[in-house]
């Protein structure tokens, strides 16, 4: 590298302090994640302590709630519990412990016994004005008696005793109708059978709403002693350890009824009037989620609840129930961690404060690096557009920064010099000037001074020279003594031979005494030594098309030549390679469109030869129609002054020329073939005539048969003769008839029917031997008994052939076709075609050659022509169209067609008229063809313009000297022919 090139540049690492900035902000990242983990760690193990704690604090408060009760019922059981005692004694003796012991322990809701006789002694405390209310008691009652004695015949005493504070009586009420009996309710044999102090299921008590359990403890073998325990104070108690405001703390039982809740008014539910305890899923939807995972005892995770993270404890008590309680404890995760989130954000905020300290610095810093930077970019992006017009960039600072600067530099000039050649050697469409470019452009990137290009022969594989350039002058390869080479000639030097093999490209230098062949080029450089740079034009599968030498003069002045440069010689085989794409795909495209007009030719010639009576009629149709286009194209008219046809459409029209009638592949040659009015595939006169022979026969066994039986034998040859001549006149009038050469008149239709009518003797099955669909057709009508009477011309149903329904074409088809279909396909009946008006072809068959044209359409179109060939359907599709919009088969009229279809339509009636090869007339001669055109001219049948220029310019007479029989030539007065079409002979 240059010195200027490296002058004040420092290597990239001295700026690499200006990423400092982005290391900051990871390492407060990184740092914030660190911290924020390791809070989250701290705070979520010290919750798992603290769940453990409140879990042990609610199992010590069930303990202190239920131990007590547990002493109180032993002490009660070991006294008092005589069931031989009274009402009176049992309030002597029981009240005063039991009440003493109801206001020593608040949590009681009452102290009962039962007996196994039936008694029942229970006190309860009133201490709210809602129990008062309840038992209708006055306001200074403070405990309920309720005592139940039954008598030797079992018969229920029950009364109500009600005490103030101190134990003084109040009230007393009986109840007559008792029903209670302590026996069956399931606290008294559930403890008589038990060993020790049974609890309950905890439930609502009835009289106070409450929450409670009932304990019971036998009292010997007679008595049981209860308590009734409420669990009011355990919903405090979970109330007070909340650890956030939306922790969910419950206990509960192994069904999943709530027994404690913080917020206990959601404890207990009423179901038809029935107080019963709340499920805990309507408690919270997180309580929700946690009791349908049915977990195991004890818990101690995390869990997605409600979409939500919980941390969740659960743990199992034995107390406060058979099977034990429940206590589940969930605290939202993020309520948990916000000091870990309030630690993050101080993080956070630290980091951007430092961040924000360190931007001016950094931005400074970058500034100096970015700028060169965007600059590269843009003009990146500039060349990726093509856009080699950018501003190159200035300098940088940054040595491989301003290195990348010069080399985008010299990249851009490189692209773009190859952009602009390739662009214009893509452009060029024609062979010979493509290779006049490929030389000229290769030559002035290269600075040589000449050129020569050689091509591989495709059939014999000699290397064929095709250019030379010098000078910008193209010479004659002749006077230079440049020749072709055969691959394997041992004479062709390597330097040639290397490259035109498929080796790599060669560089040689030669002076005049070793030049040999090539010494009239060296005359011509005038130099006597030159350098030779010789590379291969391979195509797109490798193989080698051609050869391309470019030549530089050695003036000795130069040390190091740009065109023997490494860097130039590989542009040139760069360049080289567009070239070789350039000509391989117009040899393809030169090939492709030989082919494509062989194959046209190739179905042209098919249809011509499918018929030998119209041979030659689409191979003679593109040459008039050529001539006319030729002949419009160089009239100055007003009608033809904006007809300059490019290249592409004199292959529309040439291609459409020759396929203008390619639909009559499709139309079956014995109907375009017909030649008598009951030819099919054969003539069926020969039918008919035969059933006139066994009218003959039948005439000479009338005859014979007279005579037998004794009759006239000169008054029978009369009647026989004139028989049989009648039959002969009549078989002749019919066989006139079946020619078609004549109109038919009214009076021959009625002598026509009048034949039809006479009738013959079919005494054989004529369904016998017959194809199935022939049989199909025949089966329309009932077999008649044999010998029928049949009339000697018929048209029977089974002449009559119906149209398959995708013959026929709607009224809204895509093409605009306007053709009125026949609702038979074929109707071979006898008469009916023996009755055609004039010519040998009905109304179907004259649809069915009329329907070539709507199959040349419908061909033409379904073929992919490349755009600047869309046209070929329209000009091939409209040659039987007429002026006045009465042609078919779209009814166009004149200014609805284009000026080449106009054309196609005088073509194909001028070939149609003197072709001397049609079955049912003979060919006209010149001056009859343009009198009968003269007729359609005025009928508005064919375009007058093109008609005018037509006669004018003699192209029917150069036509029929080359395709028309002598005789046919006759003269024609052509300003008498323009007159009477209406036309001015002058208007040229």
């Amino acid at each position: 590298m240059p010195q200027k090139l490296t002058e004040h540049r420092y290597p990239l690492h001295v700026h690499i302090s200006a990423l400092f900035t982005l290391l900051l902000l990871l390492a407060g990242i990184v740092l914030g994640l660190f911290n924020y983990q390791q809070t989250s760690k701290i705070i979520l193990s010290s919750s798992d302590k603290l769940f453990e704690k409140i879990s042990g604090e609610v199992e010590t408060d069930l303990r202190d709630t239920y131990t007590p009760i547990h002493h109180l019922l032993n002490l009660l059981a070991l006294n008092g519990t005589n069931q031989q005692l009274d009402t009176s004694e049992r309030l002597e003796r029981l009240l005063p412990p039991l009440a003493q012991a109801l206001h020593d322990n608040l949590k009681l809701a009452s102290l009962y016994l039962g007996y196994d006789d039936g008694d029942f002694f229970m006190v309860r405390p009133l201490r709210s004005d809602t129990l008062k209310k309840a038992f209708d008691a006055p306001p200074n009652a403070a405990y309920q008696v309720w005592s139940i004695e039954r008598d030797n015949h079992a018969q229920a005493q029950s009364q109500t005793l009600l005490y103030d504070a101190d134990l003084n009586l109040i009230a007393r009420r009986q109840s007559p109708q008792e029903r209670f009996d302590p026996r069956g309710r399931p606290w008294f044999y559930t403890a008589l059978e038990s060993e020790g102090t049974i609890t309950t299921a905890p439930y609502v008590f009835f009289s106070s709403g409450a929450v409670g359990t009932t304990l019971a403890l036998a009292a010997g073998e007679d008595a049981v002693v209860a308590a009734d325990l409420t669990l009011d104070d355990l919903s405090a108690t979970l109330a007070r350890h909340k650890v956030t405001p939306s922790t969910e703390v419950v206990l509960y039982q192994p069904d999943g009824n709530a027994v404690a809740y913080p917020d206990s008014t959601k404890l207990v539910q009423q179901t038809d009037g029935t107080p019963r305890l709340g499920a805990v899923r309507d408690l919270s939807a997180p309580l929700a989620a946690l009791v349908g995972l049915k977990a195991s005892d004890d818990l101690q995770t995390s869990l997605e609840l409600a979409d939500r993270r919980w941390v969740v404890s659960q743990k199992r008590f034995r107390q406060g129930g058979p099977e034990g309680l429940y206590l589940a404890i969930l605290a939202p995760e993020d309520e948990l961690l916000v000091d870990a989130y309030r630690i993050r954000w101080q993080g956070a905020v630290l980091t951007l404060a430092i961040l924000l300290l360190c931007i001016p610095i950094g931005w400074l810093l970058s500034r100096v690096l970015v700028k060169p930077l965007k600059a590269l970019v843009d003009e990146a992006k500039a060349i990726r557009s093509f856009d080699f017009t950018h501003p190159a960039p200035g300098r940088s600072p940054v040595l491989e920064v301003d290195l990348l600067a010069v080399a985008m530099a010299r990249m851009k000039e490189t692209i773009a010099r190859f952009h602009e050649i390739a662009a214009s050697l893509s452009a060029e469409n024609r062979f010979e000037p493509l290779l006049r470019r490929v030389l000229s452009e290769t030559i002035g990137i290269s600075e040589a001074s000449g050129g020569l290009i050689y091509l591989c022969d495709s059939q014999t594989g000699h290397l064929e020279p095709q250019e030379l350039l010098i000078a910008e002058r193209k010479q004659d390869l002749a006077e230079h003594g440049i020749h072709a080479h055969a691959i394997d000639d041992p004479t062709l030097p390597d330097w040639l031979r290397q490259p035109a093999t498929g080796g790599k490209s060669t560089v040689q230098s030669i002076g005049f005494d070793q030049a040999g062949a090539l010494q009239p080029l060296l005359r011509t450089l005038e130099s006597p030594r030159v350098h030779l740079v010789c590379t291969g034009l391979h195509n797109r599968q490798g193989a080698t098309v051609g050869v391309l030498v470019l030549l530089h003069c050695d003036t000795g002045e130069e040390a190091n030549p740009t065109i023997l440069k490494p860097e130039r010689i590989a542009f040139i085989e760069a360049i080289s390679g567009v070239a070789a794409l350039c000509i391989e795909s117009q040899r393809l495209l030169e090939k492709q469109k030989q082919l494509l007009d062989a194959f046209i030719q190739l179905i042209a010639g098919a249809i011509d030869a499918k018929s030998p009576y119209t041979g030659g009629h689409c191979q003679r149709v593109p040459e008039i129609t050529m001539m006319l286009a030729r002949a419009a194209a160089a009239s100055d008219a007003p009608a033809f002054r904006d007809y300059n046809p490019s290249d592409e459409e004199w292959e529309a029209l040439h291609i459409a020329a020759w396929l203008h009638d390619c639909g009559k592949v499709t139309t079956p040659e014995y109907v375009v073939d017909k030649a008598t009015k009951l030819e099919t595939l054969t003539d069926r006169i020969h039918e008919i005539r035969t059933r006139f022979e066994v009218l003959k026969r039948d005439a000479w066994i009338t005859y014979w048969k007279a005579i037998a039986g004794g009759a006239d034998e000169s008054s029978q040859a009369r009647l026989r003769n004139e028989l049989l001549t009648t039959l002969d006149e009549e078989f002749a009038f019919i066989a006139r008839c079946n020619l078609g050469g004549e109109a038919m008149a009214e009076n021959d239709l009625e002598r026509l029917k009048a034949i039809a009518s006479r009738t013959w003797s079919r005494t054989l099955d004529n369904r016998l031997g017959v194809s199935w669909e022939e049989a199909q057709r025949m089966g329309r009508e009932s077999a008649t008994p044999l010998p029928v009477e049949e009339p000697l011309l018929a048209d029977r149903p089974d002449h009559l052939m119906e149209r398959p329904p995708t013959e026929l074409i709607p009224s809204d088809n895509p093409w605009g076709f306007k053709l009125q279909v026949p609702a038979y396909k074929f109707n071979r009946g006898e008469l009916y075609n023996l009755s055609i008006g004039r010519g040998t072809l009905t109304d179907e068959e004259r649809y069915i050659i009329n329907h070539h044209i709507v199959q040349t359409i419908l061909m033409l179109n379904h073929l992919p022509f490349p755009p600047h060939l869309q046209n070929v359907a329209e000009i091939a599709g409209g040659h039987h169209e007429k002026m006045d919009g009465t042609g078919y088969p779209k009814r166009l009229r004149r200014d609805e067609m284009s000026l080449p279809a106009r054309m196609m339509a005088i073509a194909d009636i001028f070939e149609a008229l003197t072709a001397v090869d049609r079955p049912y007339k003979k060919g006209k001669t010149l001056s009859e063809a343009l009198n009968i055109m003269t007729g359609m001219c005025k009928g508005a049948h064919i375009d007058p313009d093109l008609f005018g220029l037509f006669v004018r310019s003699g192209i029917y007479l150069d036509y029929a000297t080359r395709f028309l029989l002598p005789e046919q030539i006759d003269n024609v007065d052509h300003q008498a022919v323009l007159v009477t079409a209406g036309l001015d002979s002058a208007n040229g």
